[in-house]
């Protein structure tokens, strides 16, 4: 059953190495068929490439994808996997109707964890949430995905979030089928929570990098009480995007022994961010604060700057 759908789409989660297959296509053929035997007339995984290439070619609807996959030359079909039919061999792609019906039947868990990368041996991974643009309608807010991005833009894998749920409870459930030994995991301050700092640390042997806001105010507190005038060090990043200029100033401290209540706390981090909107000249200012169970050999204030950037 999918993590994610009522749909049965897989008889069990993907394996490492049905993930780690070299083709595409050998990857969507472990998913399984939500259609009947009888009037199969193209395979899963011809409608679902024809599908992913109409969307890199620019499509944005159904109606689109179905026009492109008209228009697509024979030799592309081909090299779909639309099957050939009739004695002359001609390749038909799928109607649109039969790409919307399968598209709305298929796993979205279990593409998502088919298609995306393995994180085993990375360094850096950050969790966020974010609302899919264009996903709204008028009886349905958008759609809330939360996903589970590498260091270079990768996407691991990626699940809905209930709209009667938070991220939270999705945390683990997203990054349970996965081996996370040795790479630190990031998350902005809404998955700041003991148990998944816990679960990590012990049963993913991962590391954790944790940003502290408001929403936890005792732990909040205790970070600003923390003696941050006698930390001298400092890191400085400045970059510029999205319409901003961005300053940020790092200070880190080693707080083993010092009684502050989180599992597996080593270090925690200063993060004083200036910014200017390069449009209306407004400055704005934050200070955050962030956990972490690296040491201060293992990361440097110039790696917690990295990663609080992520």
């Amino acid at each position: 059953m999918c993590r994610q759908s009522a749909t049965v789409c897989l008889t069990k989660s993907p394996t490492a190495v049905q993930r780690g297959a070299n083709g595409v296509a050998e990857r969507l053929a472990v998913l399984r068929d939500p259609r009947d035997r009888r009037g199969r007339r193209h395979s899963l995984v011809s409608v679902l490439l024809t599908a992913c290439c109409a969307v890199l070619a620019g499509a944005r609807s159904y109606l689109a994808v179905g026009q492109w996959a008209r228009h697509a030359p024979l030799d592309a079909l081909a090299r779909l996997g639309v099957r050939a039919a009739g004695q002359l061999g001609v390749r038909r792609a799928p109607s649109s109707s039969t790409i919307r019906r399968l598209l709305t039947l298929v796993c979205p868990g279990g593409l998502a964890d088919l298609l995306g990368c393995d994180p085993a041996g990375s360094r850096h991974l950050a969790v966020d949430g974010k609302a899919a643009r264009g996903s709204r309608t008028d009886t349905g807010p958008a759609a809330h995905l939360l996903s589970a991005v590498l260091e270079d833009g990768r996407t691991v894998s990626q699940l809905r979030v209930s709209d009667k749920t938070t991220e939270v409870t999705g945390f683990t459930k997203l990054l349970s089928p996965f081996d996370l030994a040795g790479v630190v995991v990031t998350a902005d301050a809404l998955h700041t929570h003991r148990d998944h700092a816990r679960w990590l640390v012990e049963a993913k042997e991962a590391h954790y990098l944790l940003v502290v806001k408001r929403n936890q105010p005792t732990l909040h507190n205790a970070l600003r009480s923390l003696p941050w005038k006698k930390v001298t060090a400092r890191r400085y990043d400045r970059e510029a995007g999205h319409g901003r200029r961005e300053t940020r100033s790092i200070r880190t401290l080693t707080v083993t022994g010092l009684g502050l209540d989180f599992p597996h706390v080593a270090q925690a981090a200063k993060i004083h961010r200036h910014r200017t909107d390069l449009k209306t000249g407004k400055i704005t200012r934050q200070t955050v604060y962030a956990i972490t169970d690296l040491t201060a050999r293992q990361a440097s204030p110039q790696v917690i700057g990295q990663l609080a950037r992520a």
